[in-house]
């Protein structure tokens, strides 16, 4: 895992490429939160999709609710980057969709787009 500090005039945003799945179930995204927040100090965090098993990208598995909702009880901010555009679910979409609406939780496709909403520049 690489990780790095973005401070582009905005909030600092822990940038992780992840080099392969870290997050796996709920524990698993607690300890990932905890080593970035610990590490960095921040309280923004990008990371790429690689980082998450595939099954959490099945919303019938529970794991993204029960990962993200880590995220949010501890108030860090997450944007999760890459390409979307393989997933048929509606659910998925819909998910996603929802998230965006929000600040705190994101989907985007870009590392640079990730940093620019958790910062508070896009």
């Amino acid at each position: 895992m690489d990780v790095k500090v973005v401070a582009s005039g905005g909030a600092p945003v822990a940038v992780v490429r992840s080099g392969g799945v870290l997050i796996t179930d709920g524990q698993t995204a607690l300890d990932f939160m905890a080593a970035v927040c610990h590490e960095t100090g921040c309280l923004a965090i990008a990371v790429d999709k690689g980082a998450f098993s595939e099954e959490f990208f099945d919303l019938s598995t529970r794991i993204a609710g029960e990962a993200l909702q880590k995220f949010s009880n501890y108030h860090v901010r997450l944007a999760v980057y890459g390409d979307f555009s393989g997933y048929a679910s509606k659910a998925l979409r819909d998910f996603i969709y929802e998230s965006n609406r929000g600040k705190n939780i994101l989907f985007v496709s870009s590392e640079q787009e990730a940093v620019a909403k958790l910062s508070g520049e896009g």
